[in-house]
């Protein structure tokens, strides 16, 4: 085998190791949620056995990251975009889905779950969020509210604002940010035209 391919396989039981504990969640925990047995998890985390496939996937939907992020695998395609993951202090993962100057940018954010002291901010620009799984507790001014999947927030930025999960689990959530206050232009149509 390729000493680089070697090489990756032996870092994803510290990548695992770490992704658990910035979760602050067990063995036990990540066991039932995966279907892969706690001394497993264990072996993989301790480098005593390299993952396979059938594995990782799990793992990454747990974690809410890429399989190219549990691998670290070098990047593909046009140098120019890059969808890197970028992980947070607090266990969160921002992918930038956009790279362009100017105009609405696009986000995608994995929370871990927590009952986290909100920290509202403003900032100049217009945010649509959209929730694709968990829930998302938005506190907007003097509104606190949570949304499920398929719900959906527009908001001025200059609003105060915090975004989490809550204590049932991680929240996966898309964002789209008008740094300038650009808005989203959503079309509808109210029937069939006649």
């Amino acid at each position: 085998m390729d000493d680089s391919i070697d090489r990756a396989l032996d870092a994803v039981g510290p990548r695992l190791k770490r992704l658990r504990q910035q979760r602050e969640t067990t063995l036990t925990a990540l066991a039932e949620q995966t279907g892969i047995s706690a001394s497993t998890l264990s072996r993989l985390e301790a480098g005593l056995r390299r993952p396979t496939l059938e594995q990782l996937l799990p793992l990454a939907r747990a974690y809410g990251v890429t399989l190219d992020e549990l691998v670290d695998a070098p990047p593909t395609g046009d140098p120019r975009v890059t969808l890197r993951p970028l992980a947070g202090a607090d266990g969160s993962t921002v992918i930038p889905l956009t790279r362009r100057p100017g105009g609405i940018q696009a986000y995608k954010f994995v929370l871990p779950a927590g009952d986290r002291e909100p920290e509202l901010r403003t900032h100049e620009g217009h945010d649509w969020a959209y929730v694709l799984n968990g829930m998302l507790r938005l506190v907007l001014g003097e509104h606190d509210l949570v949304l499920g999947p398929g719900e959906a927030a527009e908001f001025d930025t200059r609003t105060p604002h915090w975004f989490g999960a809550t204590s049932a689990g991680p929240v996966e959530f898309l964002s789209l940010v008008g740094r300038q206050g650009e808005r989203a232009h959503v079309r509808v149509t109210s029937g069939p035209k006649p």
